[in-house]
């Protein structure tokens, strides 16, 4: 058994010995993506296994150690966590937790500690929590984000966002129902297979990837019928994670609707941006000059992967591209300031312009209750983007323990009940 090792301020480390024997679990946020990292982790040499556990027992397990004035993400991750390891599933001497940490403003920097005061309430002190971060929050011995490990997730958010930007666009009218899914699943594997040995993340294989992932999924048979068109937004784990916003995709395909969800990539350049954004704004030292410097440099490199998803959708207009993030950036200038930054800050309302602008004008804001961020820059942006967009139809939704999901579901039947009527009459 590894030994345990604390660093000087009494953190339990995750060590190199722990990661020939730990299973690390991480928590389920997006499906397509997380299984696309959770190939590339265990590539690395890491026992991986995402979390896929839901329902009222992880709310309750949540409830139960984590303060209920905490935000809902973080009660449902740490609640997930729990659930989990109680379930008798796991050696507990034997497991380490991880989450990411953005080291911005948001409470979601807080996630770990408190997680590590849950555990300990828990009477778990054993269990090593590992942070994935890049600005040097924790580090562990352990686990390191080496630049094949960045590269390789780097490509799993091009062909992520890609391949639920497809399922979603196809999925509502495929004639022959499951066959979407399964290309999807088939393409997960596929991927995962090549990331094994070392392919599928050079700019080379990855266009070639991209062209016959379309070519798949335009040759899906599909009839194409009037559906009303919905855009989702919001704090990103609620948006996200079917399990936080109560399956509210499936609800939509249940109320005939074609989804269109936002994908990962302009949430990593809007981070990329802060630090130049910061010495613009505010100003820095030499210190704050490098890392602006570097920000830079990512930026453009993941500007690059995200231009390699445009370049292929264009020889198929049947299919709506993702929008580039520098179109995003400017439908918000003039908007809301480019220093609102918490949460997802002034994103989050350029989401909700992209989306309108696109023909998706109906959207569903998710919203954690009490997240002040992401209540000002998405509910309290809403006026604001009817004005420049008269034809936005927004309900902002918020998610926590005690909103009951018939009350969310009817707010949204609403919705889309004006939806209709201003399609009938379009």
């Amino acid at each position: 058994m590894a030994e345990l090792v604390y660093d000087k301020n009494g953190r339990l480390l995750f060590t190199k010995e722990m990661k020939k024997e730990y299973t690390i679990l991480i928590p389920m946020m997006l499906p397509v993506h997380f299984k696309l990292f959770e190939g590339v982790l265990r590539n690395a040499g890491y026992k991986i296994e995402l979390l896929t556990n839901s329902g009222q027992a992880v709310v309750q397990e949540g409830l139960k150690y984590v303060h209920n004035d905490a935000c809902y993400p973080a009660l449902l991750v740490i609640g997930q966590f729990l659930d989990a390891l109680h379930s008798g599933k796991y050696d507990l001497d034997h497991t380490a937790l991880m989450m990411t940490q953005t080291g911005g403003g948001c409470r979601a920097s807080n996630y770990i500690p408190l997680l590590r005061k849950a555990m300990h309430k828990a009477g778990m002190d054993q269990i090593p929590i590992i942070s994935m971060n890049l600005v040097g929050l924790e580090s562990n011995p352990g686990f390191k984000m080496n630049l094949g490990i960045i590269r390789r997730m780097m490509a799993g958010v091009v062909y992520g966002d890609t391949l639920m930007c497809l399922n979603n666009q196809t999925k509502p009218y495929e004639i022959k129902r499951g066959e979407s899914t399964a290309l999807l699943d088939h393409w997960i594997q596929n991927l995962n297979n090549q990331f094994a040995h070392g392919h599928g993340m050079n700019m080379g294989d990855l266009k070639k990837n991209l062209q016959q992932i379309m070519q798949d999924f335009a040759a899906v048979p599909i009839k194409k019928v009037s559906k009303v068109h919905v855009g989702i937004v919001g704090e990103i784990f609620v948006k996200y994670a079917a399990f936080a916003n109560n399956n509210l995709e499936d609800f939509l395909a249940e109320q005939d609707c074609e989804v269109n969800l936002p994908g990962l990539m302009n949430f990593i350049l809007f981070m990329l941006e802060h630090r130049p954004d910061d010495l613009k704004l505010y100003g820095g030292g030499p210190a704050a000059s490098i890392a602006s410097s570097v920000s830079k440099f990512l930026f453009r490199y993941v500007s690059k992967m995200q231009h390699a998803i445009t370049e292929a959708f264009q020889p198929y207009p049947q299919f709506l591209a993702p929008t580039e993030f520098s179109h995003v950036h400017e439908l918000v200038n003039g908007v809301i300031g480019y220093g609102a930054k918490m949460g997802e800050g002034w994103l989050l309302t350029g989401e909700m312009l992209e989306l309108a602008e696109s023909g998706f004008e109906n959207i569903v804001c998710a919203q954690p209750f009490g997240c002040l961020p992401n209540h000002i820059v998405g509910k309290g942006m809403i006026r604001k983007v009817k004005q420049v967009n008269p034809k936005a139809n927004i309900v902002p939704i918020d998610y926590d323990p005690s909103a009951t999901k018939v009350n969310q579901e009817n707010r949204i039947k609403l919705m889309l009940a004006v939806a209709r009527e201003n399609m009938n009459q379009s």
